[in-house]
C-alpha cells in the first residue's frame, strides 16, 4: 500500500501520532484485519517495532486485537476512531488539570516558586523580554498580564482580533474589571464584530479606531506585548510577537495611545449598517 507522504503528514498533526503509528494505521485500514507481521510488510515498519506500536496504538481507541491464534488486530471506522480519540483526550486533560490543582498546595510548588524568586533577584529588568510564537501561546501570555493587571490594560487590536479577545480573554477581562483596572480597548468596529464590541464595552471602554491598524497591549504602563504580523496574511501558528518589560517604553507607547485615544469613535457613536 502506498500512501501519499503529505496525506500521512496531515493525519500525524491531525491525531497527534508518529510516523511509525500513522503507517501502520494506514496499513490496516486498507487490509481490515491483519497480522503485525503483515502490517510491518505493508507499512515498512520494522517488525522489532510494529508491535509496540499496534499496542500504542489499541491503548489510543484507533485498534481493537482480535481474540485468538495468531494475534490479529481489527481496524476501526475512522468515524468511530474520531469519537473515541476526542473522549479519550477529554479524559487525559481533565487528569493532567486535576493534577496541576492539586500542585496548588503542594511544596513542590513552594520550591519552584523559591527557585523563581531567587532567580529573578539576577535579572536586569531590560532582560525581561522575549519572543513567542503562535497565536495560542500569545493568547496564554495576554491572559497572564491581564490577570496580574493592578491599574491599567491598554489594548490595540484588529477587527478579527477583537472577535477572538473575547473568545479567549473574556474572563480575564471580567475579573480585572472587578479588580478596578482601567481597560481600554481600540479596534476597527465593523458590522460583523459590533456586538463582540458591545459584550465587551462591559468591561472596558471600547472605541473604533477608524482608519488606524497595529495589534499591541501595553498593561500598567511598565509591560508591552506588541504582534510583528498583519494577522490578515498570516497563520495562527506563526503568529508572532514581542514581550518586554519597560517603563521608559511603555510609558512612550501609553502617551501616543492617550493622544491618539480623543480620535477614537466611541461605541455609541458607531454607526453600523
Amino acid at each position: 500500500m502506498i500512501v501519499n507522504d503529505e496525506f500521512l503528514s496531515r493525519l500525524r498533526k491531525i491525531f497527534d501520532l508518529n510516523l511509525y503509528e500513522v503507517k501502520v494505521w494506514t496499513s490496516l485500514l486498507s487490509r481490515g484485519v491483519s497480522t503485525a507481521g503483515e502490517l510491518s510488510n505493508i507499512s515498512d515498519v520494522p517488525r522489532s517495532r510494529t508491535y509496540d506500536i499496534l499496542e500504542s496504538l489499541e491503548k489510543k481507541g484507533f485498534i481493537v486485537m482480535k481474540l485468538g491464534k495468531p494475534i490479529k488486530f481489527i481496524a476501526l471506522k475512522p468515524d468511530e476512531v474520531i469519537e473515541r480519540v476526542k473522549k479519550n483526550l477529554v479524559v487525559d486533560a481533565q487528569e493532567k488539570s486535576k493534577r496541576l490543582e492539586r500542585l496548588k498546595g503542594d511544596e513542590v510548588l513552594g520550591e519552584l516558586n523559591g527557585l523563581f524568586t531567587n532567580g529573578i533577584k539576577f535579572i536586569e529588568p531590560s532582560d525581561l523580554s522575549g519572543s513567542i510564537k503562535g497565536r495560542q501561546n500569545m493568547y496564554n501570555h495576554l491572559d497572564m498580564m491581564i490577570k496580574n493587571a493592578e491599574k491599567n490594560a491598554l489594548i490595540v487590536t484588529s477587527a478579527d482580533g477583537l472577535s477572538r479577545k473575547m473568545e479567549a480573554l473574556m474572563s480575564a477581562f471580567e475579573n480585572a474589571k472587578k479588580r478596578g483596572v482601567n481597560i481600554k480597548i481600540a479596534a476597527p468596529i465593523t458590522p460583523a464584530n459590533y456586538k463582540v464590541a458591545k459584550e465587551l464595552s462591559r468591561f472596558a471602554d471600547v472605541r473604533s479606531t477608524n482608519n488606524h491598524h497595529g495589534r499591541f497591549v501595553v498593561i500598567d504602563d511598565n509591560q508591552l506585548m506588541f504582534m510583528l504580523l498583519d494577522d490578515k496574511q498570516i497563520h495562527p501558528n506563526y503568529d508572532v510577537a514581542v514581550w518586554l518589560s519597560s517603563d521608559y517604553f511603555a510609558n512612550t507607547i501609553t502617551k501616543m495611545f492617550d493622544a491618539h485615544w480623543r480620535d477614537f469613535t466611541p461605541l455609541s457613536k458607531v454607526k453600523v449598517k
